[in-house]
């Protein structure tokens, strides 16, 4: 969680700072963090693009750290993932369908429908609680 949390420290979105690792066997797979699409200015220098109370601007890093791995031709079946801050639902179907067999979180972000879900997807999902992320 650690790693995780330094690789927060990357994010380009003021509102929320968050990193996730995957893991599977100890070895890290792929990091992710929150920011803006390949391109585009980043809510630090351009602001957020705000959609009911959300910014909508950045892929968050659970899908980047995902994405990363597909574009380098990681399999992450099986694997794990760290995450500073629970998955989105979005986010979280993200990665019950990418095969990852547990998310490790260390503040709790406003899904409770992932709890019940989790279950029902054998993912196991477990708050480390009390971590700070940027």
């Amino acid at each position: 969680m650690n790693i995780a949390v330094e690789v927060a420290t990357r994010s380009t979105c003021p509102r929320k700072h968050v990193g996730a690792v995957i893991v599977r066997d100890r070895h890290i797979l792929a990091t992710g963090y929150n920011g803006s699409l390949p391109g585009l200015p980043h809510c630090e220098d351009d602001g957020c693009l705000m959609e009911d109370g959300h910014c909508v601007a950045t892929v968050h890093a659970e899908a980047n750290a995902i994405l990363q791995a597909a574009r380098n031709g990681v399999r992450i079946e099986g694997g794990e993932i760290y995450t500073t801050a629970s998955p989105c639902w979005p986010c979280f179907k993200l990665i019950a369908n990418a095969g990852l067999s547990a998310i490790y979180f260390g503040e709790f972000y406003r899904e409770m429908r992932i709890t019940e879900y989790a279950e029902r997807a054998r993912i196991r999902l477990v708050d480390l609680g009390g971590l700070k992320a940027g």
